[in-house]
């Protein structure tokens, strides 16, 4: 037995697929990992780790995981590949698509990521290179998945904010400046089972148990809401009705904060004359939450000394999302909760340093003025959803897939598929989005297991790192961290590294002044005061010194805008909640509610033939989106993707507890097994999405039992909202159950 060395890193994916921000300690021996553990000494998990980051030896060294770059030799979908050098495979596809570039022009190949992995610094910095404007989820509705909440806060705050969990403090629960929200409303979220978005879910449990109560707003009974002072238990997709109807309690009871309201917000009247649109009464009969209850959570959570909002993915995939993220912001301004200890933090990078560009201005800053105007014009959508042309640097996924249908403008002939099982994984109406990108002259995917999308589409695979095998940094929000490369497997590469070489091939001269991946970190590092290898020798991470990095009340400081002066970073330096960008790219100035497109109110005659609302989507802390069937650890703790059905509902069909059933409506049926489970509503029921079969035949027809799992080919899209930001059907599509007849498919 080897001597064993322990090395500090941060996870991020690939391997535990999330979001990244744990500092693990990685036991190494003999050049092999043999553990994962949790640093106690980092900040932001303190010691803990989550199953999969413990299982993180299985999913490294797996039989099926790809180690070398592989070439498609029979046709598509046949399951033939073979092994091929790194030089061959860059050649290939510096090849196929400088191609495409000459013939098409570069807005003909689209980068599509999905979510998890350090990607949006690698994809980007490949598509600029390239040349095309077009990075993109491809099959996620309105890029339905926390994109909707950040277009609302940049345009009414001019800033991110999240729950204060006292996380911008290096001292953290100990530092005498925090104080513990009075009342949190976690809304559409169970933070114990989810690292969202530079948020670490267990926070909201430390935060409990230093005094938090909770106000849980989720259709489903979870560990959250049954620990809840209020459970308000909506009906999905009516979050925009309840936030206004909130606001409406809360400002007609005069339970505001009116000294924050007179200095530094725009726009109250207009906001109290919309919210007072949505009456208590009216609220109730939308969301189907007892107007008692929603008075009293509304009162509670205004009448705190200070309190936060904690938020998931359900407000993104509401008929308007931005709309409704919209209206949640305005709970916290009016009630003065921004920017104070235990409100919502104003969120920035650590040291003001970004991994990629993560705003519009940021893109202007490092690409120039020019070269993003140029990339509005070609970038799909941006002329349906002047959005687009002003927040982030997203392609329309909506559009995109038509576009790959139909040609127009311009034709989409290629591909670059990273982090992205978009089959098997997050393309609403599944089927639809396999059919258009078989048309696809190019495909080039980068992952580490087969899945439905590498066997359905790939042409070429190259092969990723996991974390312990790669350099990269993470600053999303804080700290900034370093991740280590402290093993390798096969011939696998870190995603920065296949996208930086291939990158310098399409665009050597404007990238000659970076000779390594690591000199394009240490350029982005600058404004810390370190490199990259000076930050991994500090033990990797560090955080905001005093000053404009460290919270709170900075908009009294003038530490939030460029001239120095008090205020926030818009243009009247109050908070806006009278959206003037919005009113400026055509949309609503203020936040509106919009009915499910299915529902009994919306779809009479199919609510009649589909009496169930289907929730997709629940996070589970075994499983990453559709990654993770494959590891045995956690496979053998959730083994088949189940739906939970209330005892009445099953009782009603007929259907017994395990039993194998079917979810369908119009567009098709998926099949589950039967979970009678008090966590759902009668008319209710909920489902994990992301399954198939890592074990079944990959070749086409099978593609690994995708067609028997997938839940999104009954969900419908593309259906974005009207602001082209939001509206994923994911939480609000209308089902029946059916039981399978004997010798069914």
């Amino acid at each position: 037995m080897g001597k064993i060395d322990v090395y500090p890193t941060t996870a991020w994916s690939a391997g535990t697929g999330c979001h990244g921000g744990c500092g693990q300690n990685l036991f190494v021996e003999d050049g092999k990992l043999v553990k994962v553990e949790g640093n106690e000494d980092h900040p932001w998990n303190q010691g803990r780790s989550c199953p999969r980051a413990l299982a993180m030896t299985q999913y490294v060294y797996h039989e099926d995981r790809i180690t070398e770059p592989l070439i498609r030799v029979g046709e598509r979908g046949e399951g033939k590949f073979e092994p091929i050098s790194w030089d061959e495979a860059l050649d290939y596809c510096e090849e196929k698509m400088g191609a495409i570039r000459d013939e098409h022009g570069a807005e003909s190949v689209i980068f599509v990521q999905g979510t998890g992995r350090d990607i949006g610094g690698p994809i980007t910095f490949l598509a600029y290179s390239y040349g095309s404007p077009n990075w993109v989820q491809l099959g996620l509705s309105g890029h339905s998945c926390y994109t909707p909440r950040l277009g609302a806060m940049k345009t009414t705050l001019g800033e991110f904010a999240v729950a204060d969990c006292s996380q911008f403090l290096e001292k953290r629960y100990d530092d005498p400046e925090w104080e513990a929200p009075e009342y949190i409303i976690v809304w559409g979220q169970n933070p114990p089972n989810t690292c969202p978005d530079g948020f670490y879910g267990p926070w909201i449990v430390d935060c409990m148990q230093r005094g938090s109560k909770i106000i849980s707003v989720d259709p489903r009974n979870t560990w959250m809401s049954t620990r809840a002072e209020y459970h308000l238990q909506i009906r999905p997709g009516t979050d925009g009705a309840l936030a206004l109807g909130m606001l409406n309690i809360i400002i007609e009871e005069g339970i505001y904060d009116k000294d924050f309201v007179e200095k530094w917000v725009d726009g109250f009247d207009a906001i109290k004359e919309r919210a007072a649109e949505y009456p208590l009464d009216k609220v109730a009969a939308i969301t189907e939450i007892p107007a008692a209850d929603i008075q009293a959570a509304a009162r509670a959570y205004a009448n705190a000394k200070q309190a936060a909002i904690q938020w998931g993915v359900p407000i993104d995939m509401c008929p308007d999302g931005t709309a409704v993220a919209h209206a949640i912001s305005c709970l916290w301004t009016v009630t003065g909760n921004i920017d104070i200890p235990g409100g919502q933090v104003i969120a920035k990078p650590a040291f003001g340093v970004t991994a990629y560009p993560f705003s519009s201005e940021e893109l202007v800053e490092l690409y120039g003025k020019d070269l993003v105007e140029r990339m509005n014009e070609k970038r799909i959508g941006a002329d349906i959803y002047p959005m687009y042309k002003h927040f982030r640097g997203w392609a329309s996924p909506d559009v995109t897939i038509e576009q790959i249908e139909t040609g127009n403008p311009y034709p989409i002939k290629g591909a670059w598929i990273q982090t992205a099982n978009v089959i098997g994984g997050q393309a609403a109406r599944a089927k639809f989005h396999y059919d258009a990108m078989k048309k696809l002259d190019f495909v080039a995917i980068v992952d580490l297991f087969h899945n439905p999308t590498t066997m359905a589409l790939a042409d070429i695979i190259l092969p990723a790192a996991t974390f312990p095998e790669k350099n990269s940094f993470r600053s999303w929000w804080t700290p900034m961290d370093s991740i280590k490369k402290r093993v390798q497997v096969g011939e696998c590469r870190s995603d920065w590294e296949i996208n930086f070489e291939l990158a310098k091939r399409f665009n050597p001269e404007g990238l000659q002044r970076w000779a390594t991946v690591i000199d394009y970190f240490d350029e982005r590092m600058e404004p810390s005061g370190m490199t990259f290898d000076e930050l991994d020798a500090k033990g990797g991470w560090a955080m905001s010194p005093e000053g404009p990095g460290r919270p709170y009340r900075r908009h009294e400081k003038g530490h939030l805008r460029a001239d120095g002066k008090p205020g926030f970073n818009t243009p009247s330096g109050k908070v806006e909640l009278y959206n003037k960008s919005f009113e400026s790219w055509g949309m609503d100035p203020l936040p509106f509610y919009t009915e499910p497109p299915q529902s009994e109110a919306s779809t009479p005659e199919l609510f009649k033939k589909y009496p169930l609302v289907m929730i997709t989507g629940a996070r589970s802390n075994l499983f990453f989106h559709s990654e993770h069937r494959q590891i045995p650890w956690l496979r053998e703790k959730e083994p088949d993707p189940t739906v939970e059905i209330h005892p009445d509902t099953a009782k009603e069909y007929g259907i017994y507890d395990g039993e194998w059933i079917h979810l369908e409506n119009d567009m098709g049926h998926i099949k589950r097994k039967a979970l009678i489970s008090l966590k759902v509503k009668p008319n209710h029921v909920q489902t994990l999405h992301g399954w198939f079969k890592p074990e079944a035949e990959g070749a086409e027809p099978n593609l690994f039992n995708v067609w028997d799992y997938q839940v999104n080919q009954i969900i419908p899209g593309p259906q974005a909202s009207k602001s082209g930001f939001g509206g994923g059907q994911y939480k609000t599509t209308l089902v029946r159950l059916a039981k399978i007849s004997e010798g069914g498919a």
